[in-house]
């Protein structure tokens, strides 16, 4: 099967979940998907048990899609610009010190707690992981998916300050935690990347600093670059095509050179969606390129979920590793509370917060497509090690997305019904 025959698979599928989903179930566009083509998944897992041909062919036909490299160096460029080419930046500032400890030294607290946690538990249901794979999980589990908490809180109705707050720590944290998995998947796997890394504090801070910090003064150069030739023209084709360019020319360059290139889209992107919209396009350009990459946000947003769905079909069920995973929510969640918690409790000595903002942006930070693109990548590199990594991460994105994604609005309609968000 060629890449075109899976386009049009994947583009057919997600056309009519998408039908099916807004004609009768009604739910966020994500979730419908993902739910709709998970059902259609565990139908051909049972038509597997009396066919096996038919599963096999389906899983061979989803293995040809490479989920984490379609994922990761693809379609999150277009996903992390789009997002945040309508994030404000005089919001994000007002915020700066939240997003930024949140999306740092939240995600490797969280991280060091989901991996101690799991090291427990897994050992406690009869299913020991060893402790570096268990902080691996930590590791991909803790960056909140940007793709999936900006899709749905769109609709939730949160207040301002705590939407910019979600938003903006899930734009830039997914980018710390790439590298967090990245340091720990080359000690865990004896991988190099970019030569040789020193496990060492040093090292690993050097690596943090050269990835993250390199990746915010590229976007800025490649983003700067763009906004000055956008001056220059009066096109909006032209101006269009310019902002694809620096999508994916500039991801591209950024991976090339070994910085964080989810990192450098979004500051690209916040760039260009704030000075290069206000001082760099008319009204027309700014209406077509506003439609434009909504266009391009919706389609590979759909595209994504139902790829996630239909990874059920590459899981190793086992009783033990599920259990473990069903554990692992509570865990989860108990460490971002805390991740999250921690910093606000010592910043609300010199700003005020809205009530319950721990709670909000514990139960809103949503997992997604990016935690399974990475347990994905461990599994490729050897299958029946990791194969319990990619079933636990799996249960906990689903619920993630399931269960948080639908309750998040409920609970901020009740909260605020008490005056108290």
């Amino acid at each position: 099967m060629n890449a075109i025959q899976l386009i049009a698979i994947l583009v057919s599928l997600a056309a009519l979940f998408s039908y099916l989903n807004h004609r009768f179930l009604r739910m966020p566009t994500t979730i419908g998907l993902m739910v709709l083509s998970m059902a259609m998944s565990l139908l051909l897992v049972v038509a597997g048990w009396y066919v096996p041909a038919i599963r096999e062919r389906a899983a061979e036909a989803l293995r040809a899609i490479d989920f984490d490299a379609t994922l990761l160096h693809g379609m999150l460029a277009y996903l992390l610009f789009a997002g945040a080419l309508h994030v404000n930046l005089a919001d994000l500032a007002e915020q700066k010190w939240v997003i930024g400890i949140t999306a740092t030294v939240g995600v490797i607290i969280s991280a060091l707690l989901v991996g101690g946690m799991m090291f427990g538990i897994t050992n406690v249901v009869g299913h020991g992981l060893p402790f570096l794979h268990c902080l691996l999980f930590g590791a991909l589990i803790s960056p909140t998916d940007p793709i999936a908490v900006m899709g749905i809180l769109k609709k939730a109705g949160a207040p301002k300050s705590l939407e910019t707050k979600i938003c903006g720590e899930s734009l830039f944290n997914d980018g710390v935690g790439v590298v967090v998995f990245l340091v720990l998947a080359g000690i865990a796997t004896g991988a190099e990347r970019g030569g040789h890394v020193e496990v060492s504090a040093w090292g690993i801070a050097l690596l943090f600093l050269v990835e993250a910090g390199g990746g915010v003064v590229f976007g800025l150069a490649t983003g700067y670059v763009v906004y000055r030739l956008l001056k220059t023209v009066n096109h909006y084709q032209v101006e269009i095509l310019l902002s694809l360019a620096l999508v994916s020319g500039g991801y591209a360059l950024a991976e090339a050179l070994h910085l964080s290139a989810p990192i450098a889209v979004v500051v690209a992107g916040l760039l260009i969606g704030n000075h290069g919209r206000t001082l760099a396009m008319d009204e027309e350009t700014r209406h077509h390129l506003d439609t434009f990459w909504e266009l391009v946000d919706e389609i590979l947003n759909a595209l994504l979920f139902v790829m996630i769905g239909l990874e059920v079909l590459e899981l190793a069920i086992e009783g033990r590793v599920v259990l473990a995973g069903l554990i692992a929510i509570p865990a989860t969640l108990l460490a971002r509370f805390l991740a999250v918690g921690a910093p606000i409790a010592v910043l609300r000595r010199v700003r005020t917060f809205t009530p319950h903002a721990t709670k909000i942006m514990t139960w809103g930070g949503l997992r997604g497509g990016i935690s399974v693109a990475l347990a994905l990548t461990l599994v490729d590199h050897d299958p029946e090690v990791y194969a319990p990594i990619l079933t636990m991460t799996y249960v906990v994105v689903v619920f993630s997305i399931v269960v948080q994604g639908l309750t998040i609005s409920p609970l901020l309609r009740r909260w605020e019904a008490k005056g108290q968000a």
